[in-house]
């Protein structure tokens, strides 16, 4: 009977005090908050009040990542190398981990723009041949293409198929006349996000592939007299903070999208959780020290809650694993159209019940960014092929106190190249190692193992004689690794090819 009693009263009063405790003790006091004459006390609404506008802050942030996302990058971009429709940053030395942006590959070159179609108008895109790129509205979903065949991708895997050509944006709702001579595509988002890739042959000589992207132009198309010259200012090297802001600032540049957009950046469901927090079009955005400080606590613990799920290998059940006897995902496996478990498309609604998958697309936005029919290609040697290892082949996390041993079987089925990225687990920016990159790959000069395969390490100490092979990581600091493979071949689709898992060395 004692123990009966016992095991019934509170932890506290048996002298335990844990963060689960005080976790449901936080909930007991909101459900339990005191009641004046069948009305919220004085000290209830104000409880609750505060207690409403932290949960729709954190709720609004999650719905919104893929807008931070971009912005982040946007901002963090304008502020460094200017902004305007000619500005184009070009990482002419390849990109390290001076740029905090979310998982970048350092093993082609990219360039970045950010346009507004609202207040520039129709803008034309020029790329010459042999690129591949992704016109992207600012919820980072492809735009459509006239005609239907194609969605986001110029270039490659775009309807010019590598031949180069004019792309014309069009503003949402636009009603005007089309000259002939160019690919339309209509954003659904005034502002649009531009992310070309160049490519290299020899990682020492970098200077065909820098003058070939330094041929793209951008200028609007209501008359050249107007075109302001590009400009391509060379990122590498430059600090600069493009990650997803994670405090209360993601509600400032929130704010400013909405007045660039209204009614055409979200449903009224979506601009109904905006205005909530204080976010609506054309209206003062100005809130007072405890409404500031509430949001900024809201936004700082949802970006924490993004990191929750951004680590997850199930969502809703469903396991992101590529192979089940191996510790690789991907959560967009099941979004190309040949994959039998087909549910999203690339705007992350589930097709069949017609529902936007909220954690899937969280998972994706916290640690990545742009997403494009071409990037998701089945068909052998085009696209792109991505693993994600978080743990180690006992399911533990990856830490860069530790020793690893990853070993890639022979034949590794890239057409084009392959490599092999490490990054932080903090905030998924590249990992600052020390090295010039913290990526090695096939156009790196690997030694072999006699079967064909490749062994790479990573670890704070290079193992001895595989140095070549071998990559930094930091003591104390959380890391992560990304497989690509670029123009996967058919042993990659079909799966019959497998990477071993990260497996700790003793």
């Amino acid at each position: 009977m004692n123990l009966i009693v016992k095991l019934t009263l509170p932890l506290a009063a048996l002298g335990f005090s844990t963060p689960l405790h005080a976790q449901l003790n936080r909930y007991v006091t909101l459900a339990n908050s005191p009641m004046a004459a069948n009305r919220p006390s004085v000290t209830t609404g104000n409880l609750l009040r505060d207690e409403l506008l932290f949960q729709r802050a954190t709720q609004t942030y999650l719905w919104a990542l893929p807008l931070i996302n971009t912005l982040g990058m946007k901002f963090g971009s304008e502020k460094v190398f200017g902004a305007g429709y000619n500005i184009l940053p070009i990482w002419k030395r390849r990109l390290d981990s001076n740029t905090l942006v979310t998982t970048p590959n350092s093993d082609v070159l990219y360039a970045m723009s950010y346009v507004d179609l609202g207040k520039d108008g129709p803008l034309i895109l020029e790329i010459p041949p042999m690129l591949q790129g992704i016109l992207l509205d600012f919820w980072q979903r492809p735009i459509p293409v006239d005609g239907g065949k194609f969605m986001g991708d110029v270039g490659l895997a775009g309807p010019d198929g590598g031949k180069g050509g004019k792309f014309l944006l069009l503003p949402p709702g636009y009603k005007g006349e089309l000259p002939e001579g160019y690919y339309v595509y209509r954003s659904a988002t005034n502002n649009v996000f531009i992310f070309l890739r160049g490519f290299y042959d020899d990682p020492k000589n970098l200077t065909p592939a820098v003058v070939h992207l330094e041929k793209t132009k951008i200028y609007p198309l209501d008359g050249e007299k107007n075109v302001k010259p590009m400009k391509f200012p060379d990122a590498s090297g430059v600090p600069a903070d493009m990650l997803p802001v994670s405090d209360g600032r993601a509600f400032d540049q929130l704010k400013q999208l909405v007045d660039s957009e209204g009614a055409a950046l979200a449903s009224s469901d979506g601009l109904g959780m905006l205005a909530s927090v204080g976010i609506i079009k054309d209206r003062p955005f100005a809130p007072d020290a405890k409404t500031r400080d509430i949001l900024n606590q809201g936004a700082k613990t949802a970006y924490k809650m993004s990191r929750v799920i951004g680590f997850e290998d199930k969502l809703s059940g469903s396991s992101l694993r590529i192979y089940p006897d191996r510790r690789w995902l991907n959560p967009m496996d099941n979004a190309t159209p040949q994959s039998q478990a087909t549910e999203m498309d690339l705007s992350f609604v589930n097709k069949a019940d017609g529902y936007l998958a909220l954690d899937p697309r969280i998972w994706f936005f916290t640690n990545y960014y742009s997403i494009s029919p071409g990037m998701m290609s089945r068909t052998p040697g085009k696209g792109a092929g991505y693993m994600i290892a978080f743990t180690d082949n006992s399911d533990k996390p990856l830490v860069g106190g530790n020793n690893y041993r990853l070993n890639l079987p022979a034949n590794i089925p890239a057409a084009n190249f392959w490599s092999v990225t490490l990054y932080e687990a903090e905030n998924g920016s590249g990992l600052a190692n020390g090295q010039p990159f913290p990526s090695l790959g096939s156009r790196d000069k690997l030694k072999q193992n006699a079967d064909g395969g490749t062994d790479l390490y990573f670890g704070p100490r290079a193992p001895e004689g595989n140095k070549a092979n071998w990559l930094a990581t930091v003591p104390g600091k959380g890391f992560f690794a990304i497989i690509r493979l670029y123009g996967p071949t058919e042993a990659a689709i079909n799966k019959s090819w497998k990477p071993g898992d990260i497996v700790k060395m003793r």
